[in-house]
């Protein structure tokens, strides 16, 4: 390459003048290139490399010379610059800038925000998650599949939906592809598994809510227990970090992180005793209320000083608890408990799940319980008059990973374009 004519294009990150020589930073995706130009080879281009505003677009052509100094290990002497577009000033957002800008800043310029290494790097560590989780399930035998978002019934109350006028009558964003995935076990294809929107109208401004996320959805049929359903959810996590580790050295190396291996395999925790450990940390809690986020973080802190572990599984919830999720099976040998679990990372829930309740009669009068409409739900309850296994599954959030993955301090840094109560541009 060196000595060759080469052409790169890219933005302008930064210009020095040095008297007799500039120094033109240009960055593109891959990192930045020196682009050297001295005042006695060409005054034309040492001027116009001059006047040119950062973050501008720009096309170099020259020779490419080995230069130790330059932070590629090579410049571009030029004997060409194309301006394709002229960045206005002064910039909305810096790049480069040692000053920081607020959140709120950063997310209504994303565009510019993105152009740092750093942010970049998150959203190329949740791609490669991305493919880590379907790499494992696609050899475990997991079908991808879609499901709709326009629904006509919520899974999980109506106190959460966001309703939509769909032609002549009523629908809503969908919270979860729950009634769907059910269903497509009684098809045969009963290992299945959809990354997809979700949605939830939570009036929740937090640092782990938001109203447009990304989930990650897995059913599996002809289970014995939530174990089987639990080791899935374990199985995902462990390649899914793995993966990271092999395919994103140089994000993670951007970002300041290091990944270890998790503590295998996760240690599971009662519900119980989930409550007397948060209460010897001072923590007033009722059995049978839920831990909620300051629970959460408590135990979290109790499972890494104890047991070393990040992650770990929450099981045996009270039925009272889990009441409301009307497909939660309940324990045959004691009815006050379910088989459902939480696998919670660094002191966040990150997945709820368990075995489903797969028995018609059982599964309508747990939906009679929560005062629904039997009616409503005609297409989802009927696949269980007809055949339906013994099956489970989860709903995994995929940002709250990558952000207890990468120690983000809100959900929103891992979302491109995120939705809350405030924003729903750009």
């Amino acid at each position: 390459m060196f000595g060759k004519e080469v052409t790169v294009g890219g933005w302008v990150q930064d210009v020095r003048n040095l008297g007799g020589i500039s120094f033109l930073q240009l960055r593109d995706s891959r990192g930045v290139i020196q682009i050297t130009t001295l005042k006695k080879r060409s005054m034309e281009l040492f001027d116009l490399v001059a006047s040119i505003p950062r973050e501008s677009v720009v096309l170099v052509t020259g020779e490419a010379k080995q230069s130790k100094e330059a932070r590629a290990g090579f410049e571009v002497l030029p004997s060409r610059i194309d301006i394709l577009n002229k960045a206005e000033t002064p910039l909305p957002l810096g790049v480069v800038d040692k000053v920081g800008a607020d959140l709120d800043t950063r997310l209504n310029n994303r565009f510019m925000d993105l152009r740092k290494e750093e942010v970049r790097a998150t959203f190329r560590i949740k791609s490669i998650t991305l493919q880590g989780i379907r790499g494992y399930l696609s050899a475990q035998g997991f079908t991808e599949v879609s499901t709709p978002k326009i629904v006509a019934a919520g899974a999980e109350g109506g106190s959460t939906l966001f309703q939509v006028r769909y032609f002549d009558r009523n629908a809503y964003l969908a919270q979860s592809p729950q009634l769907y995935k059910q269903n497509l076990m009684a098809t045969g294809l009963d290992r299945i598994f959809e990354i997809a929107p979700a949605f939830r109208a939570e009036a929740s401004d937090t640092i782990r809510h938001i109203a447009e996320f990304a989930s990650l959805d897995v059913e599996l049929a002809f289970i014995n227990s939530s174990e089987d359903v639990m080791e899935v959810a374990e199985g995902i996590v462990v390649n899914s970090l793995n993966h990271v580790r092999e395919h994103a050295k140089a994000e993670l190396k951007a970002l300041g992180v290091e990944l270890g291996e998790p503590l295998t395999p996760f240690p599971r925790v009662k519900y119980a005793d989930a409550v007397e450990m948060v209460r010897s940390k001072g923590m007033k809690l009722e059995h049978g209320e839920d831990l909620g986020t300051e629970g959460e973080k408590l135990l979290g802190d109790v499972m890494m000083a104890e047991k070393k572990a990040e992650l770990y599984f929450i099981t045996e919830f009270p039925t009272a608890l889990k009441r409301s999720t009307f497909y939660a099976k309940r324990r045959d040998d004691d009815p006050e408990l379910t088989g459902y679990f939480d696998l919670d990372y660094k002191g966040q829930e990150i997945v709820s799940g368990g075995q489903r309740e797969h028995r018609y009669d059982v599964l309508t009068e747990q939906m009679r319980e929560n005062n629904l409409s039997l009616e409503s739900f005609e297409f989802y309850l009927k696949a269980f008059r007809y055949g339906m296994p013994p099956h489970g599954g989860f709903g995994f959030g995929v940002e709250r990973y990558v952000q207890k993955m990468l120690g983000l301090p809100n959900i929103r840094e891992a979302v491109l374009y995120p939705r809350d109560r405030s924003r729903l541009t750009p």
